[in-house]
């Protein structure tokens, strides 16, 4: 048998409860491949190649099932992440990397910005003739990608959202005192996430009673008016609103100074908080201001098993694609049913995602802009069904070992056998 040709993968941006189950559907793809001989990970994204930190994934993968499958239900990223935007003058020297490793496959798992740099770079080696095939895999919990229905990684972050508003909407009910509980939810632009916490409603609790989306102008009067009509006949207000809310003049409704990231991205903070004081002034009951922040990233614990699945599912589409000679392309799935629900996986070329944003429809909105449709529940309800089984060791979730991203682990392994 002829020996093939290398693929090495990289994960990007923010992480999610379900990028490591692509990066397992990419790795199980890849190693049932007689084309490829070694898969590879490179750590931290492409700073791992600048620094050539690259690890052997085939010799920690292979034929180790119960290693993959623990891989695919360990949320954040095995491989760690990066938000380096490459300029032009960097390729060159990926390149030169990439041959040094005999790579043959390039994979990108990340958000709008990975994609860009897979664009990019497939383009750069299209121009130059250079045998590379260059591949992405989406993730965002934001959903905000162009190309695909939702996005791996939305679907974990929606039942998070779901569930933790359910929750609190329980615990507040105790009292017989009014109050105000507003939960701040990630999404710069887009609020997809912060309309997924409606699926908290069980017929009993109709928390959330109010959601704000950056897709609709924000009005701060209008805000105290829906409060204060709900705190009429209820007890307990519970209020989830995107980070990235914004007046009617464009301007982020925020309670500090915003600065902006390597992508020219508003790192956005307090609008939850600056909500809380609002209602301390002009209504004056009980109010706090909770930001999940992180913490619905990264939930595993309650991760949605269709998420993990179509993760994983999206992982093998790349692996196939690249292996199969495809290049500038992201592995994608289109909704075919609602009920039953059914998905396709096909690719698409990555010009439709890199640097794209999608947004909420407006029709999906209510007229008052502190609700949504109908329509967006029936989107909505299918993505977070499921329970992964996740192992626990100890009474909590028996993850992965990544104690490889850690450099000082990696320098005290070398001197101390005990570790």
């Amino acid at each position: 048998m002829n020996r093939g040709r290398n693929l090495i993968i990289g994960q990007s941006g923010g992480p999610t409860a379900a990028i490591n189950s692509s990066l397992a559907g990419v790795i199980e793809g890849a190693l049932a491949s007689d084309k490829i001989d070694t898969v590879y990970g490179m750590i931290n994204g492409v700073n791992g190649l600048f620094e050539r930190n690259v690890i052997n994934l085939t010799e920690i993968f292979k034929n180790k099932a119960y290693e993959l499958n623990r891989l695919m239900l360990t949320p954040a990223m095995y491989l760690g992440s990066c938000r380096h935007k490459i300029s032009d003058d960097e390729f060159e020297k990926i390149i030169d990397t990439l041959k040094s490793y005999d790579v043959g496959y390039f994979i990108y798992i990340g958000g709008n910005d990975s994609m860009d740099t897979v664009n990019r770079l497939s383009q750069y080696t299209a121009e130059k003739h250079i045998d590379i095939n260059i591949v992405g895999v989406p993730k965002t919990v934001d959903n905000d990608l162009m190309g695909i229905d939702h996005s791996p990684g939305f679907g974990s972050a929606a039942k998070y959202i779901a569930t933790a508003v359910r929750e609190v909407a329980y615990d507040t009910s105790i009292y017989a005192i009014k109050s105000v509980h507003i939960i701040e939810a990630m999404g710069r632009n887009a609020g997809w996430l912060t309309a997924a916490s409606v699926l908290a409603r069980d017929g009993v609790s109709n928390a959330p009673h109010l959601v704000y989306l950056p897709e609709v102008p924000f009005s701060v009067d209008n805000f105290v008016r829906d409060v204060k009509e709900k705190l009429k006949t209820l007890n307990s207000v519970i209020v989830v609103v995107s980070e990235g809310l914004k007046d009617e003049e464009g301007n982020y409704i925020s309670a500090g100074e915003n600065s902006c990231d390597k992508f020219g991205h508003v790192m956005l903070s307090g609008v939850g908080a600056y909500l809380k004081s609002v209602v301390e002034k002009q209504i004056g009951c009980k109010v706090r201001a909770l930001e999940p922040s992180v913490l619905q990233r990264s939930a595993g614990h309650t991760a949605s098993l269709t998420d993990i699945e179509e993760a994983f599912n999206l992982g093998l589409v790349a692996a196939s694609a690249a292996i199969n000679g495809q290049s500038g392309v992201f592995s994608t799935l289109k909704r075919i049913s609602d009920a039953p629900y059914s998905v396709a996986y096909s690719t698409e070329n990555v010009s439709v995602v890199a640097n794209a944003e999608k947004k909420v429809p407006l029709e999906w909105i209510n007229e008052q802009g502190n609700d949504v449709t109908n329509e967006m529940i029936s989107y909505l309800k299918p993505l977070i069904n499921g329970v992964p089984q996740v192992p626990y060791r100890n009474g909590l979730p028996d993850y992965i070992d990544v104690s490889h991203l850690d450099r000082r682990n990696q320098s005290y392994s070398e001197d101390s056998e005990e570790f």
